[in-house]
C-alpha cells in the first residue's frame, strides 16, 4: 500500500480529530437541525472509482510543484463546472434554496468586489461570478503560464488557494441544494468521487483553511473513512500516540542500597 507523506498524514489526522467546532471566522454560525441526505450510510459509500486518491495526488519526484498545482486546479475547475452544468437548470434565483448562495449549516456566502465591498447574490449569479473569475485566472498567461520560459508568479499559490476556496463553495451549494437532483440522475457517486479527490488534494498540500472546510466537515470525514489508506493512516497515528503517552523508562538502573551492618 502506498504510504502518505508523514507531514500530510499528521495534518490529516490532526484535522479530523478536532471534530466540528464553531469558528468566529466562519461565514455564518452553524445551524441547528438540517436533513443531510448525502450523509446517509448507503450514499456515502457511492463512488465511481476505487482509485487510491492519496497516491493519485502525491507530487511525483522531479515534477515542479507549481505545475502540479496548476494542472490539478484546471482539472478540478473543469469537473466542478461540468457537475454544476448538469443541475444548473434547477439552480434558479426563484428557488428557495438558491435565492442566496447557501450551503449546509445555514451558511451563506457573500461576494466581495476588488474594493472589499460585500454583496448578496443568488446562487446562480454568485456561481457565475466564481466561474468567470476562475476562467479568467487560468487563462491568464501571467498567472498560469503555458509558454516555454514563462515562470509562475510569486502570488501563484495565493491565487490557487482562492480558486479552490471558490470551488469548495460551489460543491457545498451542490450538496446542500441539488443533491436530490444528482441522486435522481444517478450522478451522486460521481459527485462523491470528485469531492473526495478534491479534498484529498487540498489536505495533501494544505490549500484550504479549517474555516473553509467546516461547512462540509462531516462529509469530508465520512468520505475519507471509506478510503483504505485513510484507515491505515489513522491506525498508524493512533498507535504512535499511544506509544508517546506511555514512554519507556530509559533511565539507567539505580544501584541497590545495602544496609550497613554494625
Amino acid at each position: 500500500m502506498f504510504a502518505m507523506k508523514e507531514a500530510s498524514k499528521r495534518y490529516l489526522w490532526q484535522t479530523l480529530r478536532k471534530g466540528r467546532r464553531k469558528d468566529k471566522d466562519s461565514p455564518t454560525p452553524p445551524a441547528s437541525e438540517e436533513q443531510r441526505q448525502y450523509l446517509g450510510e448507503t450514499f456515502i459509500k457511492e463512488r465511481v472509482t476505487e482509485a487510491d486518491f492519496f497516491k493519485l495526488v502525491s507530487l511525483p519526484p522531479h515534477l515542479d510543484y507549481n505545475e502540479w498545482l496548476a494542472t490539478h486546479t484546471i482539472a478540478f475547475f473543469n469537473h466542478v463546472n461540468l457537475m454544476y452544468g448538469v443541475i444548473s437548470e434547477y439552480c434558479t434565483s426563484e428557488g428557495q434554496a438558491c435565492s442566496s448562495m447557501a450551503a449546509p449549516g445555514s451558511v451563506q456566502y457573500y461576494w466581495y468586489d476588488d474594493k472589499g465591498k460585500k454583496f448578496k447574490y443568488s446562487a446562480p449569479q454568485y456561481i457565475d461570478y466564481v466561474m468567470t473569475y476562475i476562467q479568467t485566472s487560468i487563462t491568464d498567461e501571467s498567472v498560469f503560464p503555458t509558454k516555454f520560459g514563462h515562470v509562475f508568479p510569486n502570488s501563484f499559490e495565493t491565487v490557487v488557494k482562492k480558486v479552490h476556496r471558490y470551488l469548495l463553495q460551489v460543491l457545498a451549494h451542490i450538496y446542500h441544494a441539488h443533491y436530490r437532483e444528482l441522486l435522481t440522475l444517478g450522478l451522486h457517486g460521481h459527485l462523491n468521487s470528485l469531492f473526495t479527490h478534491f479534498m484529498v488534494f487540498n489536505l495533501e498540500f494544505n490549500l484550504l483553511e479549517d474555516k473553509d472546510t467546516e461547512v462540509l466537515h462531516d462529509l469530508v470525514e465520512a468520505l475519507l473513512k471509506c478510503l483504505e489508506d485513510y484507515n491505515q493512516s489513522i491506525q498508524d497515528n493512533a498507535a504512535n500516540e499511544d506509544s508517546e503517552e506511555t514512554p519507556e523508562d530509559t533511565s539507567p538502573p539505580q544501584p541497590e542500597k545495602q544496609l550497613l551492618q554494625t
